[in-house]
């Protein structure tokens, strides 16, 4: 699936709205997780955005495809929260192999430390669909960047234990974990 070290790793970036996908406003959390990622990885990724409507079917295909086109990282921003149309933790777990619960977990404490006493609310999730780490993330553009904030510094031993490229992040932005190597 990986082609090696030589091969510029792939990113996903996912954009769950009905709105933004007709056009009636203009995505704004996708971009904000495509900015925070350049910022945090000192390592060169291709990242590929796309925007669909709140649809199981959908969400799914889109979470299936950016997997089998080899991306080892998928972000999905939106459709988290309690109403009917918000369905991307529903549609992630119908190609996830595994649930990280720890993720979703995260977040939500970041956001209630940070006085949001809604984040009870929101259903961010990660998981793995093959080689792939999913990670769900608010559709608020602000929240994006803090929750990326809670989560990201576990997020490339993740990918390296799922068997995907070796990630690095930039030191003066954020701290990546990796145990320490054993000898």
């Amino acid at each position: 699936k990986y082609a090696g070290a030589a091969a510029k790793p792939k990113i996903g970036v996912l954009t769950v709205s009905d709105r933004a996908s007709t056009g009636v406003y203009q995505d704004l959390s996708g971009p904000m997780i495509v900015e925070v990622l350049r910022e945090y990885l000192s390592t060169d990724c291709d990242i590929v955005t796309r925007v669909v409507p709140d649809t199981v079917p959908l969400i799914s295909g889109a979470i299936q495809s950016f997997a089998s086109a080899g991306c080892c990282l998928v972000c999905t921003t939106g459709g988290t929260g309690p109403s009917a149309r918000d369905v991307t933790p529903e549609a992630m777990s119908l190609v996830c192999d595994k649930i990280y619960d720890g993720f979703g977990e995260q977040m939500r404490r970041v956001s209630l430390d940070q006085g949001v006493p809604t984040a009870i609310l929101s259903r961010q999730a990660a998981g793995s669909c093959g080689q792939t780490l999913v990670v769900n993330v608010p559709g608020k553009p602000g929240s994006v960047r803090t929750c990326l904030d809670a989560v990201f510094p576990a997020i490339p031993y993740c990918i390296d234990l799922l068997g995907g490229p070796f990630l690095e992040g930039r030191e003066d932005k954020v701290k990546v974990f990796r145990p320490p190597q054993k000898k």
